[in-house]
C-alpha cells in the first residue's frame, strides 16, 4: 500500500493530525499563551520588563473540552474552551510554568 501523504484529517469539525507530524499555527505577533504557577493559564500580547510579564488585549483561559493543551492552543474553537476577555496582567516573572507563542487573534 502506498502512502497518501496526508497529515490531517477532519471528522465531523474535528481536526486529527498523523501521529509524529506538527502542525504549527501562524506567530507572526508577540501574543501567547502563558501558564503560571497555580493553574492560572491566561493569553495576552506579551511584553517583558523588569522581571514582569505583561499581558495586554488579555485572556482568562477557564477550561476546555475534548482535546489534550495541544489541541487547545491548535484549534482554541474547536476545543471548546472557555474563554473570559480580562484587562491587563502583570505576572511576576519568576510564576511562569511555561510559555507558547500563538497567532495574533488567539482566544480572541
Amino acid at each position: 500500500m502506498q502512502a497518501t501523504g496526508i497529515e490531517t484529517i477532519e471528522v465531523n469539525g474535528v481536526k486529527y493530525i498523523k501521529e509524529g507530524s506538527q502542525v504549527t499555527p501562524p506567530k507572526p505577533g508577540k501574543r501567547a499563551v502563558v501558564v503560571v504557577d497555580r493553574g492560572w493559564i491566561f493569553a495576552g500580547d506579551v511584553e517583558r520588563e523588569s522581571g514582569r510579564i505583561k499581558l495586554s488585549r488579555a485572556v482568562h483561559v477557564r477550561s476546555w473540552q475534548s482535546v489534550g493543551f495541544d489541541g487547545l492552543i491548535a484549534d482554541v474553537k474547536s476545543a471548546k474552551a472557555c474563554i473570559n476577555p480580562i484587562s491587563d496582567v502583570d505576572i511576576p516573572e519568576g510564576a511562569e510554568i511555561f510559555c507558547v507563542p500563538v497567532g495574533d487573534s488567539w482566544g480572541l
